[in-house]
């Protein structure tokens, strides 16, 4: 950073590159996963900006001794990022991750405790949250802390759950800090956080507020955590204004809807291997193709999905041999029981409608347990109904990401309760995630709706997908901290 620059630091516990080491001891270096690292990609080549993670391997900690702890610069996808990356202790960070993080703080965010048997808050959640929990945030915020020592007017800019009480930290080491802090997941009404202890919850929310701004991708969002800092913290709030007054201070709270490099994702379609999957795909496909793209996620809903189809092919036989679910499924957190036990049951599932409704040569869903990008482009671009049906979900970018580069007019079938649906809806088919029987009907008047209506919905999504760009979403949030700088200023 130059000196007259502003510091800008992005903190995330998962950074944009990871280093690991292969079977015959040559280093490898690989982009970092999820559409953050994208949607940052802008922001860090126009500003320079050191990011901040967690060391995710033992080749992550091994660089860094190294490089004597000082950031590290890398190039990839011709984008140079300086990275620094955090060691913890294991087990603390084991705790913080596979105990506090996930599932109890990603369960609470997404409605999935059954409160009737889960949680049990008792003497190991107590001590993941204090020596798992509070210790990686506390190596963090220390870690950002030392990088704007001596730095006047530095901005750091935190991103989800994993980092919810390291802005208390960085702010009593620095108060002057401009402290923003985006939540990529949903944030629920306040009786859902009532299974936390007092001292821990107060503890997540005196956090947050340690930032000048918070956002999220929607405004239900926003204004749920009002909600909460209304009634479990007892704080003035401005449901107007959208601002939170607490004792240190005003914390402004706000929408950004994500966004996704649709150029980017346009460009991926015409590589040479796409091509072949295409042709592929082509080759092999019945009359009609439903295509799901999720992580194996208990949020993503996908038992209910797949019930409802079955639901379907049962109350509409005609369709047999005509129609192919294909669902890329990522697995997903498989060190946690929860997350190990679903995957098992989707495969149980799956094999009971295959059974039910297969014949010697007609699989009726087809289920990929694996990450390709190249192959869910593919399918993009030909499926005829694209089901996103998650129980409740942050934005959901697959949602965005298929209607740009279809080619079938697509129809997409979206939950009510993703971040995606406030922006979508007017050209979606809009599905309640519990409603099965809701999901099997509109899988039909999917795949029988006229011509027209579909056209008309595709180009309505494409035209509202296109409209915003990751640098539209950046831009919004640097003029939001601009102003909170200049209300600073004259204060």
């Amino acid at each position: 950073m130059d000196a007259d620059e502003k510091p800008l630091i992005i903190v995330s516990n998962r950074g944009p590159a990871q280093f690991d080491r292969t079977e015959e001891g040559q280093r490898t270096i690989s982009r970092g996963g999820g559409g953050l690292v994208t949607a940052l990609s802008g922001l860090v080549k126009d500003r320079h900006a050191l990011w901040i993670a967690s060391a995710m391997t033992p080749e992550d900690v091994a660089v860094t001794e190294e490089n004597d702890g000082r950031p590290i610069d890398v190039n990839l996808n011709g984008v140079d990022y300086r990275v620094l990356m955090v060691e913890s202790d294991q087990e603390a960070y084991d705790r913080f991750y596979n105990v506090i993080a996930n599932p109890i703080l990603w369960f609470i965010q997404h409605y999935l405790w059954d409160l009737s048997n889960a949680p049990d808050i008792r003497k190991e959640e107590i001590t993941a949250w204090y020596e798992g929990y509070e210790v990686v945030n506390e190596d963090i915020a220390n870690c950002v802390i030392r990088q704007i020592e001596d730095r006047e007017d530095p901005l750091v800019m935190l991103h989800d759950y994993h980092l919810y009480t390291a802005p208390a930290k960085i702010r009593m080491a620095r108060p002057d800090v401009l402290l923003h802090h985006f939540v990529h997941i949903p944030w629920t009404q306040p009786d859902s956080w009532r299974v936390l202890p007092t001292p821990i919850r107060e503890a997540i929310f005196n956090g947050l507020l340690a930032n000048d701004i918070i956002g999220f991708h929607t405004h239900a969002y926003g204004t749920n955590f009002l909600a909460c800092c209304q009634r479990l913290m007892g704080y003035e709030v401005d449901f107007e204004e959208l601002s939170v007054i607490h004792p240190g201070g005003r914390t402004m709270v706000r929408a950004y809807p994500l966004s996704i490099d649709a150029d980017r994702l346009e460009r991926a379609v015409h590589s040479e291997r796409v091509a072949a999957l295409e042709k592929e795909i082509l080759a092999r496909r019945r009359e009609h193709l439903i295509l799901r793209v999720d992580r194996a996620d208990l949020s993503k809903n996908v038992l209910r999905g797949f019930t409802a189809f079955d639901t379907f092919l049962t109350d509409h036989p005609e369709f047999r041999e005509k129609v192919t679910f294909v669902a890329h499924l990522q697995p997903s957190r498989q060190d946690v029981p929860e997350y190990a036990e679903y995957l098992e049951r989707i495969e149980a599932l799956v094999a009971v409608v295959n059974h039910r409704h297969g014949t010697t040569d007609w699989m009726p869903i087809d289920l990929r347990i694996y990450d390709d990008f190249d192959e869910a482009v593919a399918r993009y671009k030909h499926c005829d109904l694209l089901m996103v049906n998650a129980i409740f979900d942050g934005m959901n970018l697959v949602a965005k990401e298929a209607p740009v580069i279809n080619v079938r007019d697509g129809v997409l079938m979206l939950s009510e309760n993703t971040g995606s649906h406030e922006e979508l809806k007017e050209f979606a088919l809009t599905v309640n995630p519990f409603d099965i029987q809701d999901q099997a009907e509109t899988i039909y008047r999917a795949l029988t709706m006229p011509p027209d209506e579909r056209r008309e919905r595709a180009n309505g999504l494409k035209r509202i997908i296109h409209s915003r760009t990751p640098a539209d979403w950046i831009d919004d949030q640097l003029a939001d901290i601009e102003l909170a700088r200049s209300e600073r200023a004259g204060a």
